[in-house]
């Protein structure tokens, strides 16, 4: 590994280490989840170590234990998860120009939303075993998280695990809360996804959809709903330059 590698690996992993305490706390209660929903710790990590996204990952403990099809499962994961495509293009226009291919492959295991922050906040042209160095970090907490959870979630008394089990609700909101006190849209959006998804349990029409396809055409909807009614201004210095 050059010098500079080294430096961008060992700044990288420095960085990540608050991320990894935070991934270890959110995913123990997701590897509780799991073990609820009748995953082994043996799944639950693996799930973890192939996946780093939460939303994902409740997703998807929710539809394996409903018995959801393998096609409901991967639509889902791809429509909840397409912001990761953003980020890493984002990503990849900051990059040094001799990044190589191997290196492009392994910074992209975990372009989580917390390793896309603390990376696109580099000086560019950033080096990609920053990013990796980031990841080493973070995804052993993710992973080993999850493990102590769901071995835990299957040790614990219920009342205790179905106590903490909400914590991963707890993150949701803290997630959610900071932005809703900035921008009243951030507030309607979140209140019409609540009301979307009461009415899709409650309704007929799609009381008998699989939790799959909700997530799916639910996202989607209220996804073009809300950039119609709010899209992002226009850059105006690129229009001038134009």
């Amino acid at each position: 590994m050059k010098e500079c590698s080294r430096i961008s690996f060992l700044k990288g992993l420095k960085d990540a280490v608050p991320i990894m305490l935070g991934y270890f706390a959110v995913s123990f209660t997701l590897g509780i989840n799991a073990a609820q929903n009748g995953l082994t710790w043996y799944q639950a990590g693996l799930m973890s170590f192939l996946n780093h996204t939460s939303a994902g990952q409740a997703a998807a403990i929710r539809m394996i234990a409903s018995g959801d099809s393998y096609l409901s499962l991967a639509l889902s994961q791809l429509v909840i998860n397409l912001r990761y495509m953003l980020m890493s293009t984002a990503l990849a226009l900051k990059l040094r120009p001799d990044t190589s291919m191997g290196e492009r492959l392994g910074m992209s295991y975990i372009i989580s939303d917390e390793i896309f922050g603390i990376s696109i906040m580099q000086k560019a042209p950033i080096s990609a075993w920053y990013s990796i160095g980031a990841m080493t970090a973070a995804s052993p907490g993710w992973v080993l998280g999850t493990i102590l959870g769901a071995v835990m979630g299957n040790v614990l008394p219920a009342s205790i695990t179905t106590a903490l089990s909400v914590a991963l609700y707890a993150m949701f909101i803290a997630v959610i809360f900071p932005p809703v006190k900035q921008d009243p849209i951030i507030a309607a959006v979140i209140a019409a996804s609540m009301a979307s998804s009461w009415l899709f349990d409650v309704l007929p029409a799609f009381r008998q959809l699989s939790f799959g396809f909700k997530v799916i055409i639910l996202t989607i909807a209220l996804s073009a709903l809300f950039a119609f009614i709010r899209p992002l201004p226009e850059d105006t210095e690129a229009t001038d330059a134009a």
